[in-house]
């Protein structure tokens, strides 16, 4: 048995995004695959056809900018037949598309996000994320893992605690320009083997991660989703980015996918741990403070 976390980022170039978030979601084994053909499924139900064929990718910037809520609310709802109809016609017609097909396709895209999460409710996924509201640039040795990485992978390592302690954890991230992922896979390396918390963690975490291309992985696609949403909805006491009111029912949706943890914290027995975590700045202490 084991859990897959597919982890992606938005907001790291740190220009137009509130927050850089990294993201993940867990998927049992067993589960994958029926969850990838659900989604499969709504993305020909409610576009009328496959979306991502081609060049075109579902990605939170793509299906949730403020230009599709724009469009979206141009005409009524449609219904989800005529919606699909017309949304085909959009993607197949390009620029010469009229009002109605750039409002229903508009509709579906925020349709095919609330159907993603309603399908990861059903096969009970759980999101994860870093958040980092500080964007002070990071200046720490390069084998030395990133904080938004360690408290992920923290996060990650109770919910398998929590869920399954005899599964095993396998990562697998958006694949990184050749040389970045020579980087971090020297630093999770470092991590799990050379830090206290690292190899306690690497009893449920397998410590060498798997790459994939997004467009091609549903999973990875989630996270993106995810780390959008975050990035431009989600607030806490310390995010004081304004948000977007639009995404507040994703918002909530993503909340509730949450993994809750109780551990004893400073002498405080119950003490919660959100697998969602607000950190400051990204820089680290050392290699043991991690």
């Amino acid at each position: 048995m084991a859990y897959f976390l597919f982890i992606d980022e938005s907001g790291q170039d740190r220009r137009a995004s509130p927050y850089e978030v990294l993201a993940g979601v867990a998927i049992e084994d067993r589960d994958l695959w029926n969850l990838i053909q659900a989604i499969q499924e709504a993305e020909l139900r409610i576009f009328g056809v496959r979306y991502s064929h081609g060049v075109r990718e579902l990605k939170g910037k793509k299906l949730l900018k403020k230009k599709a809520y724009k469009h979206a609310a141009m005409l009524a709802p449609f219904s989800p037949e005529e919606r699909a109809a017309l949304a085909k016609q959009c993607l197949e017609n390009g620029d010469r598309a009229g009002q109605r097909q750039m409002a229903a396709l508009a509709q579906a895209k925020i349709a095919y996000v609330n159907d993603v999460f309603d399908i990861c409710a059903r096969f009970r996924c759980r999101f994860f994320a870093s958040i980092v509201t500080d964007p002070t640039p990071m200046s720490h040795a390069e084998n030395i893992l990133r904080k938004d990485y360690s408290y992920l992978f923290e996060r990650f390592y109770y919910f398998m605690e929590d869920t399954c302690p005899s599964a095993q954890g396998i990562v697998v991230f958006d694949e990184l320009e050749k040389s970045t992922s020579h980087i971090l896979v020297n630093q999770m390396d470092n991590y799990f083997k050379k830090t206290a918390n690292g190899r306690q963690r690497s009893g449920l975490i397998v410590p060498e991660p798997f790459f994939v291309h997004s467009d091609l992985t549903t999973g990875v696609q989630i996270a993106d989703l995810v780390a959008y949403i975050i990035s431009w909805g989600f607030r806490t006491g310390d995010m004081t980015e304004p948000a977007r009111e639009e995404l507040s029912e994703l918002v909530n949706t993503i909340r509730q996918q949450r993994h809750r943890s109780v551990r004893e914290v400073s002498g405080n027995a119950n003490f919660v741990i959100w697998s969602f975590a607000v950190i400051k700045d990204l820089r680290a202490r050392d290699l043991a403070g991690l």
